[in-house]
């Protein structure tokens, strides 16, 4: 280590695992996005709360930003690592710490990924509900400095409703002892709340106490062939008054391609503009016979034009994964991502002006759109032409989200509906949040990370 301020940390945590190998920077330095240069100063491994806030003190002293490390899957450059900062990956604080039947919590290491949870809840005939495609590689932290949806959250809300208790250290190396898994806690500012979606600009998750539940009963997965956009939210309204919903998404017939191509299987003999997939209880024959009613129903007044109930399990993950499969099968097209939302009932206009919006400003480009339409949130992804300079594409592609910023503007919507604001929406941030409630946010940053440290130019 020639960087004598790097040779000091060693000093002072002689266990840490530090690397400065440039397979290691390049790797850790980055995210999804991949749109910037990995630049990182080193990368750190912690294993304990103990060196996360000795690095921490140290880098404070020094004023070296930390960026905070978990899988890396964000979409909006929250993780990555540009103008020198150090990356503090949590890969190694992985644990599960403890479960407590009577609380039916679950409390673990930030570096745990999400599948691992599930699966350890599962292991107490319990359900840790939040999920979504990335399970296998994206770290619990992560997905608490998101508020992480997914593909559940018509049934059970966001990360937010399920993290019952935080251990956060601060900017300057303090270490908070959030609402210690109350249920109830009436006394002042509940901080866990805070840093639950603050895309670490505020400190850094060191252990997490889970709310886990029951499990549904048995569920049965659909999937519909839907002929026209205006018919998707009145398949919803249906679907959501005969059934008991777990999730509800779509997709149109461009990213059914791509997933197609990427190995998925046909579902249909025939291509159809848009696409529902949805879950929903089906533990008897009632339950069975009034999923059976709303498909003839939605058929009957042409709101459907086919369909497939899944027969086994390996059925329904064949359908699944023509929904979960749709960001991998994009990722080799370097896609310009946008991940909005506005309020259930506005779907519907904002989906008809959105439409029209995409396919004027990129008539020659391909545009895949699918998403959580039973929540409110949208996915777009304009893919790159291959031919196309990535700075002109991606500058072409910011005018177009200046102008989308507008029509959400006018239906109340959100430039980040899941995925932070990071680097990518950075410029968009005052088209959601006023004047006020920005001088707030930088105010409350300000006495958790005096000294800016915190993944600085992020979000703020």
């Amino acid at each position: 280590m020639t960087d004598p301020r790097l040779a000091e940390l060693i000093r002072l945590i002689p266990a840490l695992k530090l690397s400065v190998e440039a397979g290691d920077l390049e790797h850790h330095g980055r995210d999804w996005t991949r749109r910037w240069t990995p630049a990182p100063l080193a990368v750190a491994w912690p294993a304990s709360i103990d060196e996360v806030q000795g690095v921490v003190r140290w880098a404070s002293a020094h004023g070296v930003g930390i960026v905070p490390s978990g899988g890396r899957t964000g979409l909006s450059g929250g993780a990555v690592a540009a103008q020198g900062e150090l990356v503090l990956s949590l890969d190694r604080m992985n644990r599960v710490l403890g479960f407590d039947p009577i609380d039916r919590t679950l409390t673990v290491e930030p570096g745990i990924a999400l599948e691992a949870v599930q699966n350890a809840a599962r292991e107490h005939a319990l359900l840790y509900p939040v999920n979504f495609a990335a399970r296998g590689s994206c770290q619990i932290g992560g997905n608490i400095a998101t508020n992480a949806g997914g593909i559940r959250v018509i049934r059970y809300g966001n990360t937010r409703q399920w993290v019952a208790g935080l251990k956060v250290v601060t900017g300057t190396g303090e270490l908070l002892d959030l609402n210690r898994g109350l249920v109830k806690n009436a006394s002042g500012y509940d901080l866990r709340h805070l840093v639950i979606g603050s895309e670490g600009t505020l400190g850094i998750v060191v252990e997490a106490t889970l709310t886990l539940t029951s499990p549904p009963p048995p569920s049965q997965v659909m999937l519909l062939a839907v002929p026209a956009m205006d018919a998707l939210m009145k398949v919803f309204a249906e679907a959501r008054h005969r059934l008991a919903l777990e999730a509800f998404e779509f997709f149109t017939e461009r990213a059914l391609h791509h997933v197609l191509a990427h190995g998925a299987q046909r579902p249909f003999a025939e291509d159809h503009p848009f696409y529902v997939v949805t879950e929903f209880d089906a533990g008897d024959e009632k339950a069975e016979a009034e999923a059976l009613d709303f498909f003839e129903f939605c058929l009957g007044e042409g709101w459907v034009t086919d369909g497939v109930i899944a027969s086994s399990e390996a059925q329904a993950a064949s359908l699944w994964r023509l929904r979960e499969g749709i960001t991998e099968s994009l990722a080799p097209h370097k896609p310009y991502k946008n991940d909005v939302s506005v309020r259930i009932s506005a779907v519907p206009a904002f989906m008809e002006e959105m439409h029209a919006l995409l396919s004027a400003e990129y008539p020659a480009f391909d545009v895949v759109w699918f998403g959580h339409i039973g929540d409110g949130n949208l996915h777009i992804n304009v893919l790159k032409p291959a031919e196309l300079d990535n700075g002109v594409f991606v500058e072409q592609c910011e005018h177009v989200t200046s102008l989308l910023v507008e029509t959400l503007a006018r239906h109340g919507g959100s430039i980040s509906a899941e995925h932070g604001i990071g680097l990518v929406k950075k410029p968009w941030l005052g088209s959601v949040r006023s004047e006020a409630e920005i001088a707030l946010m930088r105010g409350i940053k300000a006495v958790w990370d005096p000294n800016g440290i915190m993944n600085p130019g992020k979000l703020l």
